[in-house]
């Protein structure tokens, strides 16, 4: 009887990843991540009063108090993982490379979103999306939800021309099933001028109403009674999901260098061992959250 052959091809299929550009479109703080654990962000207090035609002398001389913002850096590490001596030695494939390049995705994948989370504002720096009834798409929710449409981002944009922040450099990131909803919202020559937008190499997927919209897979979800719920906590039945929408010099990020651990040829567990580190975080730059805004799905009939 013939023996059966087993074959091994040279590649491997990886895990997939959401798109983490968006951490790009930021204040870059990378300079500070070695510096200690805390990073402050001075924030001018208020401008000094003007007076036309001044006739009252001397004038009164005040100061200005300006304000500290800080966060703190976070430490990203992954498990260790073990490659055996077999296993560097039998496969046609390199299981090292692929566990590195894995594992890095992985981590800048947590990464990005735990500096997202830090980004959302409180329910009081939110709008409400207005559209259709669509079913609920964050975990475990249940029931309907306004959809996100174009009048959503429009009513972004009025908030922010409101608060004079610059028409450049507007971002609005979306998750898949608001990117769905929101492209069935716009007629077909609306959906041209947003298409003509695209800039795959940015991570832009179009833009609308000076937005540079951005997608990834999830974005972020609030509880019904307004509070933002990292990933990591348990589903509700009546959570919303969310987009955010900012200017670059808006909100801030500091992401750190990978730090590889290797010990090769462990005499304990007969094989390579690798982990990884990352020190990162981020936080809303301004103190009075202007250029920074949370569109919550609201609830429907």
């Amino acid at each position: 009887m013939a023996i059966t052959k087993e074959i091994w091809m040279q590649a491997i299929v990886e895990g997939l990843f959401a798109d983490n550009s968006f951490l790009s479109k930021a204040f870059n703080a990378d300079e500070f991540v070695n510096q200690g654990r805390t990073v402050h962000i001075p924030n001018a207090g208020a401008p000094s009063n003007v007076v036309k035609n001044r006739n009252s002398f001397p004038a009164t001389v005040n100061s200005r108090t300006d304000i500290d913002l800080t966060f703190d850096l976070d430490s990203y590490t992954t498990d260790p993982i073990k490659i055996s001596l077999a296993e560097t030695v039998e496969l046609s494939y390199s299981k090292r490379e692929s566990v590195i390049r894995q594992d890095r995705a992985k981590l800048q994948d947590v990464i990005s979103e735990g500096i997202l989370a830090k980004w959302f504002p409180s329910a009081t720096n939110s709008i409400k999306t207005t559209g259709s009834a669509v079913p609920a798409h964050t975990p475990s929710a249940t029931g309907k939800r306004k959809a996100f449409t174009k009048e959503d981002v429009r009513a972004a944009m009025k908030a922010f021309n409101k608060q004079n922040i610059p028409q450049t450099d507007r971002y609005l990131l979306i998750d898949a099933d608001m990117y769905d909803q929101l492209v069935a919202s716009l007629t077909a020559q609306e959906a041209m001028a947003f298409f003509a937008g695209v800039d795959v190499a940015n991570g832009i997927v179009g833009k609308l109403f000076s937005f540079n919209i951005m997608m990834r897979s999830r974005v972020g979800v609030y509880a019904t009674d307004g509070t933002f719920k990292e990933w990591s906590a348990a589903g509700a039945a009546t959570d919303n999901a969310a987009a955010l929408a900012w200017h670059t010099n808006s909100v801030c990020r500091a992401l750190g260098e990978v730090v590889v651990y290797e010990e090769p040829n462990s005499p304990t567990y007969y094989g390579d061992i690798y982990s990884f580190e990352v020190r990162a975080g981020g936080r809303a730059m301004r103190n009075d959250v202007a250029g920074l805004l949370a569109i919550i799905q609201d609830t429907a009939s």
